[in-house]
């Protein structure tokens, strides 16, 4: 019995000596309640809404008062025209507008009837669907304040518009996030293992000494991995628009460029993992394991960024997926040009040059 005990202690040492098991066995899950119980929530909250009071009496006045109790919107008052309405909806500054046509109040009180028109963004549907749900629940119980006091029956009727996916398919919120996480997964894995199985295999001694510069081995690594990833651009972008009825809106040129400067981040994260991943299972578990989640959860394609705490809201910016989830919705979604994504493009530009200059200057030309 007390060998048993001796040896599960020695089990318990080294279990408690591996910063990195400790680190996965209690890291991992309280960074997982911390995401899924807290900060990641399908409730969305402060969404950015234009109202728009072109008739400006009692009525809407204490309609607009509704909206702006209510924690689900932040209100965006300094939109007027249709013209302003229509770039904002395109850099994607707002989700949805409320628009009071001018006399609603008067045609609420003589005809006990009035239209109110909102126009949402529903690139995301999912999101246009709550935040358009949230609306009628406001304007529903508005009706019910207004059968209470009114001596005749008078009730507000929302007119929806869904600007960029009027059927709420889900397809046009799917197809940029999956191309977004295929492309980064695929290209950071595939170059993760790339310089470290050269070291396990033993032959970056030949590499080293032969006359290539540490630059062209660099390029080598990466070139294959390059093509490969175009090629499955091609087939998401085909499928996309044969099967899901999904046709690059844009321009096809400016969504080729952009997926390639993402590659890039992409391939220059998997080297910066490849040349200081001891083995290929570490490099393999780091890119699956620091992008995966990261794509999935900090982009905004399955939960809303604006409904996170600031500290998360802070780190999706370093997350190079997120700034290509943009672009391939306002590009192939929206049909914009570079004028509404040239942020994102240099950010990921940026982004690739600084990885790449890291990933050159820590690739060792000696082994020891």
């Amino acid at each position: 019995m007390r060998q048993l005990l001796i040896f599960i202690r020695k089990e318990f040492l080294h279990v408690f000596r591996d910063r990195k098991t400790l680190l996965m066995l209690f890291g991992l899950p309280i960074a997982q309640i911390v995401l899924f119980g807290f900060a990641l929530s399908n409730e969305i909250k402060d969404s950015r809404i234009a109202l728009v009071d072109y008739s400006k009496d009692a009525v809407t006045a204490k309609l607009i008062g509704k909206i702006e109790a209510s924690h689900y919107f932040d209100i965006q008052r300094t939109l007027a025209s249709g013209e302003q309405l229509n770039a904002a909806f395109k850099r994607g500054d707002i989700k949805m507008a409320v628009i009071f046509p001018q006399n609603f109040g008067d045609d609420l009180i003589h005809t006990g009837k009035a239209t109110l028109q909102v126009v949402a963004d529903a690139s995301d549907p999912n999101q246009a669907t709550t935040i358009t749900n949230y609306l009628e629940s406001i304007v529903t119980d508005f009706n019910g304040e207004l059968a209470q006091d009114a001596q005749q029956p008078m009730q507000i009727l929302p007119q929806m518009q869904m600007l960029y996916n009027p059927e709420l398919r889900g397809a046009p919120n799917f197809v940029p996030g999956v191309m977004a996480l295929v492309l980064m997964l695929v290209c950071t894995m595939m170059t993760s293992v790339a310089i470290v199985r050269e070291k396990e295999l033993g032959t970056m001694e030949i590499l080293l000494v032969s006359p290539f510069k540490p630059i062209y081995i660099v390029i080598a690594k990466l070139a294959p991995n390059l093509l490969i990833s175009i090629v499955n651009l091609f087939i998401i972008l085909v499928l996309s628009d044969i099967f899901l009825d999904l046709p690059v809106k844009g321009s096809m040129l400016l969504l080729l460029f952009c997926s390639i400067l993402f590659i890039m981040t992409s391939l220059s994260i998997g080297l910066l993992l490849s040349i200081n991943a001891k083995t290929q299972q570490a490099a393999m578990m780091g890119s699956l394991m620091g992008m995966m989640l990261p794509t999935m959860l900090l982009t905004g394609f399955l939960f809303p960024i604006e409904n996170m705490p600031l500290f998360l809201r802070v780190l999706s910016n370093l997350v190079p997926s997120r700034w290509y989830f943009i672009i391939v919705k306002r590009v192939m979604l929206k049909g914009l040009g570079f004028g509404a994504v040239w942020k994102e493009t240099s950010i990921l530009a940026g982004m690739t040059l600084f990885l790449f200059a890291i990933s050159l200057r820590n690739f060792k030309i000696r082994l020891q």
